[in-house]
């Protein structure tokens, strides 16, 4: 049993809308294919001693120790590997209850896939599932500890801290989109141009001179004191020489920190001696070069939190101690409180564990004690000079009893610093009475400050300080999003998302596209090749300029890495017709519905899924639909739109030569095909059809018919707007026509489209796409005979596994079954039988180039139509 591809899922896919991070491995089960777990010997006894955790995956029968008893039953190991997978993260502490096994098509082989925290975690826990399987099918001893350990490691590797992840829980719950745009604390919150962005507490609208004045503790308390704000007299030093001076100045006891520190790295509070004095300065030296010495304010460490300058929280800090039973240790005590599930290392959980450090050792001896020394029942020893959660501190919630005067003085402060989430740190007897009047003054304004203390405070009520942040960033209720329309199908995506997208830019958008050709933003081409996959969307979603995307999704993307965003405005599904089946288990046209399902399962419930009535397996999405649905038929008395406006739906038919908009019964005129140079007169019906989705599309996002129609009227199927879809060029005695179809639905369509031209002989220069299956290679070469008078086949330089000689035979063999004496020629590629087709054209020919490459295709038919312009000009100036 091996793991033969991995794949990261992303976004909305095939296996699931609404779970977006999935793991997804193919996996080869070997001769274990014919082993079921009922036929192995002791293995249903050894899974449920290894993992009895198991027993409460209920499988497939609903109750808790369904796992077991399929296990028992008989199943096979994919099927195991999938819960393996699931139960060892959950036992790391993961949420991850989401999985399925489902068959390739290949005997033995099957896709695995099951949910993830993060990807390095997901990627261990999938190859450990498989070790795990195997050493319970040879009943070799396994160490599952190890593993959890080690999927737990990666993921807090990986995590966001409590700070980042809590803001983005509460976008997430506000429906506003999140991408993850590092693997540390910067986040994107929204799309395009509504994006915002955080790392951990900070904004992207947080002032970078208020930033770096608030990490100068110095400058800071300048700038309080002459807003007359109570701060602790101090001074800075930067040499140990220094140190006898200042000290005599401020008098003991004192605190001593490092200048541009932070949370509490370095700080000594209470220092009584000189002596302390020098090493508490050599402390801080190793945070900062230069350190503060300021007078002790005796009282209790509190933090308020002023979000968009409003007061939202304070808390009570409390420094890492221990409480002693008369009996335990210092070192148990602390061994003890660390135990607590509420801890973790640094800042992965709310609290963080106690370190028995040197400034611990430093701060027991003091009291004349050690980690061996054992304190009285009832007793609290200190560990820690601060109280930091950061070290192992607590908090309590002190919010409701801030005194108003020390509220506005928090808003002030945080105003003059100029920091839209700002922490103040405050030492005093309380905060119940002004600071003015109890003696109390402000230690530190903290930009980026943790948020953990209120999030879920040891004592008192949690506040969901993440809140007001969300509330700032996004006033007025706002979600960060902008119009999305997705376009799928097998063939006329390009197409229609380039109409579409003109739509938009004509309409004032600033847009960004992604198309099979490359990727534009404002209509400039920023990236080549095929670009219908989620990075290429995500890219379109980062750029703060979009104001609109126009996204093409093609199913190899979506199957790869799933989609690239959450939800969208409107998703138009072409048509769903044989193309790539045979590839990533999805070897029938349901399964290929499947994919292009996901698009229209997308779409936000006041939006539009735009479906093709002419297509059964498209038409039938409607049924798993919680948005809005409008048709698009090239018959105006399709008995499905007929039925759908009839119930008041929005659908858009051809009739009479025009293109229609149809709600319920009331007719709305677009522009008749004569004027949309797209549709070639309407001989091409393949792109009205795309028309007719178009604008469905624009319509119900607000473009208006008069934008619509300019756009109809002006967008010509050229090699500027819709590169090697529907090319045509006209020679004096001849017509070449380039077009991308690669399957046989795209070849009978363009067949239908030649045949209404007027032409001596039509001809089709055809190739088959190695990666497909032999009987979707022999349908393109019947639907080619069925097209062409002759056919020329040419090659693909990449030839996806097959030689030249297994594609020509299978074409062959298309063409033969349709008919026998059908003229075929061969050439090795395009430009050498368009170069045959050039100079032997008879007058009146039409020429149709399935084409590989677009862009040296077009450079040769150029280079052609020159000549043939300057022959032409040669013969009327003999004339």
């Amino acid at each position: 049993m091996h793991i033969l591809e991995m794949k990261v899922l992303r976004g909305p896919n095939y296996w699931s809308i609404n779970k977006h991070k999935l793991f997804q491995i193919t996996l080869d089960l070997g001769d274990l294919e014919h082993r079921p777990s009922d036929t192995i010997a002791g293995f249903a006894e050894r899974i449920e001693v290894l993992i009895p955790s198991l027993y409460h995956h209920s499988c497939s029968r609903g109750r808790p120790g369904g796992f077991f008893e399929r296990v028992r039953e008989g199943t096979w190991m994919g099927h195991i590997v999938e819960h393996i997978a699931l139960e060892i993260q959950t036992l790391a502490g993961i949420e991850a209850g989401f999985g399925r096994t489902r068959g390739t098509g290949k005997p033995g082989v099957y896709h695995v896939a099951f949910s993830y925290a993060e990807e390095a975690e997901g990627r261990y826990a999938a190859k450990a599932a498989v070790r795990i399987a195997e050493a319970l099918v040879k009943g070799d001893a396994y160490d599952v500890q190890k593993d959890i350990e080690e999927i737990r490691r990666l993921w807090l590797e990986e995590k966001l801290g409590p700070t980042t992840q809590s803001i983005v829980s509460e976008a997430q719950q506000r429906g506003i989109p999140v991408l993850r745009l590092d693997n540390q604390a910067l986040v994107q919150l929204g799309y395009g141009r509504a994006q915002r962005r955080i790392e951990a507490s900070m904004s992207d609208a947080t002032n970078i001179i208020s930033v770096e004045l608030a990490g100068d503790k110095d400058a800071t308390k300048r700038i309080l004191t002459e807003a007359r704000v109570p701060v602790p007299m101090g001074e800075i030093v930067g040499s140990v020489d220094k140190l006898p001076e200042v000290v005599s100045l401020i008098g003991f006891p004192l605190v001593v920190k490092p200048l541009d520190g932070n949370h509490g790295n370095g700080a000594t509070i209470g220092v009584q001696t000189i002596e302390e004095a020098v090493a508490a300065f050599h402390r801080a030296k190793e945070f900062s070069q230069k350190v503060i010495i300021e007078e002790l304010i005796t009282g209790s460490d509190f933090r308020a939190l002023v979000v968009d300058y409003k007061f939202v929280a304070a808390a009570l800090r409390t420094p890492a101690s221990v409480v002693g039973d008369g009996q335990s240790t210092i070192s148990e005590l602390i061994r003890e409180v660390n135990t607590d599930p509420k801890r973790g290392k640094e800042h992965d959980n709310m609290l963080t564990e106690i370190s028995a450090d040197d400034i611990c050792l430093e701060m027991l001896a003091k009291r004349g004690m050690t980690l061996d020394s054992v304190p009285a029942r009832g007793e609290r020893v200190l560990l820690k000079p601060t109280a930091n959660l950061s070290t192992g501190g607590t908090a309590e919630d002190v919010t409701d009893i801030v005194h108003p005067q020390n509220k506005a003085l928090f808003e002030r402060i945080a105003r003059t610093i100029g920091l839209d989430i700002c922490g103040i740190d405050i030492m005093a007897p309380d905060l119940v009475t002004p600071l003015k009047e109890n003696g109390g003054a402000v230690i530190e304004v903290n930009a980026a400050p943790g948020l953990r203390m209120h999030l879920q405070p040891t004592v008192g009520q949690p506040r969901n300080v993440a809140a007001p942040i969300i509330d700032m960033l996004f006033p007025d209720n706002g979600n960060g999003r902008i119009p999305i329309i997705a376009v799928t199908g097998t063939n006329g995506k390009t197409t229609t998302t380039r109409l579409v997208a003109r739509m938009v830019h004509d309409a004032g958008y600033l847009t960004g596209v992604t198309t099979t050709d490359g990727i534009y933003i404002d209509e400039e081409l920023i990236d080549t090749g095929d670009c219908s996959g989620p990075s290429s969307a995500q890219l379109i979603l980062r750029d703060r300029a979009v104001e609109f995307a126009v996204l093409e999704c093609a199913r190899g993307g979506l199957l790869r890495s799933g989609l690239g965003f959450d939800r969208c405005d409107a998703a138009i599904v072409t048509n769903v017709a044989e193309d790539h089946l045979g590839l990533d288990g999805i070897d029938t046209l349901d399964k290929l519905a499947r994919v292009k399902s996901v698009l229209p399962e997308t779409v936000k419930k006041d939006g539009y899924a735009i479906l093709n009535a002419d297509d059964d397996l498209v038409y039938a999405m409607k049924d798993n639909l919680s948005c809005q649905v409008a048709l698009f038929s090239l018959f105006a008395n399709n008995v499905r739109v007929e039925r759908h406006c009839a119930a008041g739906g929005l659908a858009a038919i051809y009739e009479n030569g025009y293109v229609l908009l149809r709600q319920g019964n009331h007719i709305i005129p677009v522009e008749e095909v004569s004027n949309i140079p797209l549709t070639f007169g309407g001989l091409a019906e393949f792109n009205v059809a795309n028309v007719l989705a178009a604008c469905l599309a624009a319509y119900t996002n607000g473009i208006s018919l008069a934008t619509i129609r300019q756009t109809l009227r002006t967008f010509a199927s050229s090699n500027e707007n819709t590169p090697g879809r529907v090319n045509m060029f006209d020679f004096n005695q001849f017509k070449i026509i380039v077009d991308y179809g690669h399957n046989p639905h795209a070849v009978r369509a363009m067949g239908r489209f030649v045949k209404n031209l007027e032409a001596s002989v039509r001809i089709g220069i055809v190739t088959g796409v190695g990666d497909r299956r032999d009987e979707d290679i022999m349908a393109l070469g019947e639907e080619a005979a069925r097209a062409f008078d002759e056919v020329i086949i040419r090659y693909d330089d990449d030839m996806r596994g097959r030689t030249h000689e297994e594609v020509d035979l299978l074409l062959q063999t298309g063409i033969r079954k349709v008919d026998h004496q059908k003229p075929v020629r061969y050439f090795p590629c395009e430009c050498e039988a368009l170069d045959h087709f050039v100079a032997n054209a008879p007058p009146g020919a039409v020429v149709v180039v399935f084409i590989e490459h677009v862009t040296k295709v077009l450079e040769c038919i150029k280079a052609h139509h020159e000549l043939d312009r300057q022959r032409t000009g040669s013969m009327m100036a003999a004339v």
